[in-house]
């Protein structure tokens, strides 16, 4: 007797169907096998897959898995945006509390009507550390140097980050993702651009079974972090962050940093979602 197993499709970082980052929500793992997940997230093939269980935390509206095609992360940006969209819409919430690996991830919903518009959620405060393989992650990017120091941030991701002089820099990349892809456990390698509140970023990930991804929820909070950290912008200035335009998925990121380099505060990403499938696996 086969099963069937619920999902939404949706597009996260954009307003616009068919563009930003594609997400596959499970409205209800509670009866999908274990062993069935890791292979349901390969079926998708999407950066990432989630699959949504009853909150265990105090106060969580949810408890969230999330899956890319290779491997299970315990958070992860725009699979914790996308989820609020697809999760708060029936329940009329102005704030849902998702329950990550990382912590509980409360994310703030504006409306226009009944219909959730945007999401502000409030990520893990990241560790940060110098790179310690800089020369090979530049001789895999092929450029000579980074402007700013190339640093690690870790919120239940791994990012790390090279500044480069304008957006046609960034735009022109041709990583070498083989050699990327070696430079040990799955990161995120980020190459930015960008003056003021206008940020332009590229984001490959070979490491962790994604070429390159089109909206990277998780990498927008260090990267304002970053660029605040070293004097680019004021810390709680808001980012406007562009990405995924060489793949065709172009996808629009906000973030901002309250504090200071001493003392962070917060880190809050936000963006918009669109609901745009919903189908069901029999197996």
């Amino acid at each position: 007797m086969s099963s069937s197993f619920r999902y939404v499709v949706a597009d996260v970082f954009t307003d616009t169907p068919l563009s930003g980052n594609q997400l596959a929500v499970f409205t209800d793992a509670r009866e999908i096998p274990e062993e069935m997940l890791q292979p349901l997230a390969r079926e998708m093939n999407f950066s990432e897959t989630v699959f949504v269980y009853p909150g265990t935390a105090d106060g969580a509206h949810a408890r969230i898995r999330i899956f890319t095609p290779g491997i299970e992360v315990p958070f992860a940006g725009h699979p914790t945006l996308g989820s609020a969209f697809v999760l708060a819409g029936p329940l009329q919430l102005i704030e849902i509390r998702l329950e990550t690996g990382a912590g509980v991830v409360p994310v703030r919903l504006e409306r226009e009507g009944a219909r959730i518009v945007f999401g502000r959620m409030e990520q893990p405060i990241p560790s940060i550390e110098a790179f310690p393989d800089e020369a090979a992650l530049l001789a895999g990017l092929g450029v000579e140097r980074s402007e700013l120091p190339v640093e690690l941030y870790d919120n239940g991701l791994r990012n790390v980050y090279v500044t480069l002089r304008s957006e046609e820099d960034v735009a022109g990349l041709r990583p070498d993702l083989a050699r990327l892809a070696s430079l040990g456990e799955v990161l995120g390698v980020n190459c930015i651009a960008g003056t003021g509140n206008r940020w332009k970023t590229r984001m490959f990930i070979p490491s962790g079974g994604i070429a390159e991804d089109p909206a990277t929820g998780s990498a927008a909070g260090p990267l304002a972090l970053h660029v605040a950290r070293h004097g680019r912008i004021a810390f709680g200035d808001e980012i406007e962050i562009t990405q995924g335009v060489e793949i065709g998925r172009p996808s629009k990121l906000y973030a901002r940093v309250d504090g200071s380099a001493e003392r962070i505060e917060r880190v809050e990403v936000g963006g918009s979602a669109v609901i745009v499938a919903r189908g069901e696996f029999r197996l």
